[in-house]
């Protein structure tokens, strides 16, 4: 099966966007933009403009600005360089568009903006979009390793062969799964490890299909690892009762690689055991919570899950949920427990008094129970 590079030629076009009023430096030259097979990190490169001596006492930089097609905003980047290698999603048309800036005593210290130039990128579209897999999932489990999975696509024909192929900052070329997950013999998920290089910046990935006689599409996407982190449940919760009759739970930061510093915990309560519901109490990043008991339940019960926070992640998974219950008894019932042996020892000695009194009413008084011999 082929890489996800696909050999075709880069399409790329260029033209200069006719201002209503005369510039007084020119826009740079040569804007032009390839692709070096790193499944979406284009390197976009430009000349300087012409008679650059001239503005010896001017500063020249550049407005750099690129999008994938159907975006609504520009990223928009600042810079003296000449070459740039910036993430476009290959599934859509890459623009991008450049002018000079030039400020200084040749200007009088005003800015002075060239015209725009532009160039476009885009693969043609391999295969049928319907050819292409489905529902592509990722999660990044405790921050040690990447499981992704998707569903063939619904023009999917047999014998299709699924590769995943990924690049981040720091590998020289694209590299392809070294473990799949297989169904009925197809792929369909990739477990990706040590990929604490990507953490913090863009990866890319395609998810390429082959087929006899058979165009299927590729998926492209770009992932944040630490966007997609799921860590492991909190660990060792326990319950305690404080003399207040308030509940104390505390808990430790699950194991792996999460940083204790980038979590946050969702303590939810219920009272008889989950019955009638379960009620958020917090939301913090401290490992142990105070819990005042509205009323006096036979039991309490605590559960906490934990994902990544805001501090370190725009978003994560919540993990799984880590639970414990706390019998408590009444105060009725414990003044009950005193009562019941005092009741009890009354009742005992009721009943031997009542046998007592039914004995002596059989036994006329001075009566002997039995005749005397030789009457």
């Amino acid at each position: 099966m082929a890489p996800c590079r696909l050999p075709v030629l880069p399409v790329a076009l260029l033209w200069v966007l006719a201002s209503s009023s005369p510039s007084t430096v020119a826009p740079p030259r040569d804007l032009q933009i390839t692709d070096p097979g790193l499944l979406g990190s284009l390197d976009v490169e430009w000349k300087p403009p012409p008679h650059i001596p001239a503005f010896n006492e001017c500063t020249i930089k550049y407005k750099f600005e690129y999008r994938s097609t159907g975006d609504r905003d520009w990223k928009v980047i600042f810079t003296r360089k000449l070459k740039f290698r910036v993430g476009f999603d290959l599934s859509r048309s890459a623009e991008v568009r450049l002018q000079t800036l030039l400020k200084g005593q040749c200007t009088d210290d005003v800015e002075v903006q060239s015209d725009w130039v532009y160039a476009t990128f885009q693969i043609p579209p391999q295969g049928k979009l319907e050819s292409e897999v489905q529902n592509f999932h990722c999660i990044y489990h405790d921050w040690e390793y990447l499981k992704c999975t998707w569903q063939p696509g619904l023009l999917t024909p047999r014998g299709v062969h699924y590769g995943l192929y990924y690049w981040y900052q720091g590998l020289e070329q694209a590299l392809q799964c070294g473990h799949y997950i297989q169904e009925h013999g197809i792929n369909v998920g990739c477990v990706l490890q040590n990929l604490s290089q990507a953490e913090y910046q863009d990866m890319n990935i395609c998810v390429n299909g082959s087929a006899a006689a058979t165009l299927l599409r590729p998926l492209y996407t770009t992932l944040r690892l630490h966007n997609l982190a799921q860590p492991s449940a909190p660990e060792q919760l326990l319950l305690s009762l404080s003399a207040a009759e308030e509940l104390r739970a505390a808990w430790s930061p699950p194991g792996g690689r999460v940083p204790p510093h980038c979590l946050e915990y969702e303590v939810q309560a219920a009272e008889e055991a989950g019955e009638g519901g379960w009620a958020i109490v917090s939301t913090q990043m401290e490992t142990a919570l105070t819990i005042s008991r509205a009323n006096q339940s036979h039991v309490s019960c605590v559960r906490v899950r934990g994902r990544t926070n805001i501090f370190c992640a725009d978003q994560g998974f919540w993990s799984e949920w880590t639970q414990a219950c706390f019998s408590v008894s009444r105060r009725e019932d414990k003044q009950l427990f005193i009562l019941i042996p005092v009741i009890l020892s009354f009742s005992i000695s009721l009943i031997i008094f009542m046998l007592i009194g039914q004995c002596k009413k059989r036994s006329p008084a001075g009566k002997p129970l039995h005749a005397p011999v030789g009457y």
